[in-house]
C-alpha cells in the first residue's frame, strides 16, 4: 500500500482527537484489499466515529476517494 493513504488517515484522525500522540494506524495488505486499521484512545473514540457514524463514514470516502485514484481498494477499520 501507498504510504500516503496511511499519512492520510493519520492526519485525519490526529487533527480530530485530544490525544493525537495515542493515534496509531497500521495497515494489512491482502492481495485485492488493504485494511488500513485506526487506534485512538478510549476517550477519543466518539470523535472519530462521530454522531451516527458520520465522521467515520466521511473519513471512509475520503480514503476510497485518494485509493480510486491510485488505483487501490482499501477499507478503514476502526479498532477498540
Amino acid at each position: 500500500m501507498d504510504t500516503s493513504l496511511r499519512a492520510l488517515v493519520e492526519y485525519m484522525a490526529k487533527s480530530l482527537v485530544d490525544k493525537p500522540d495515542e493515534v496509531e494506524v497500521n495497515e494489512v495488505v491482502g492481495e485485492q484489499t488493504t485494511v488500513v486499521e485506526l487506534k485512538v484512545s478510549k476517550e477519543d473514540l466518539g470523535k472519530v466515529i462521530g454522531k451516527q457514524g458520520r465522521t467515520a463514514r466521511s473519513m471512509r470516502t475520503i480514503l476510497n476517494a485518494a485509493s480510486t485514484k491510485l488505483n487501490k481498494r482499501s477499507v478503514l477499520e476502526i479498532v477498540e
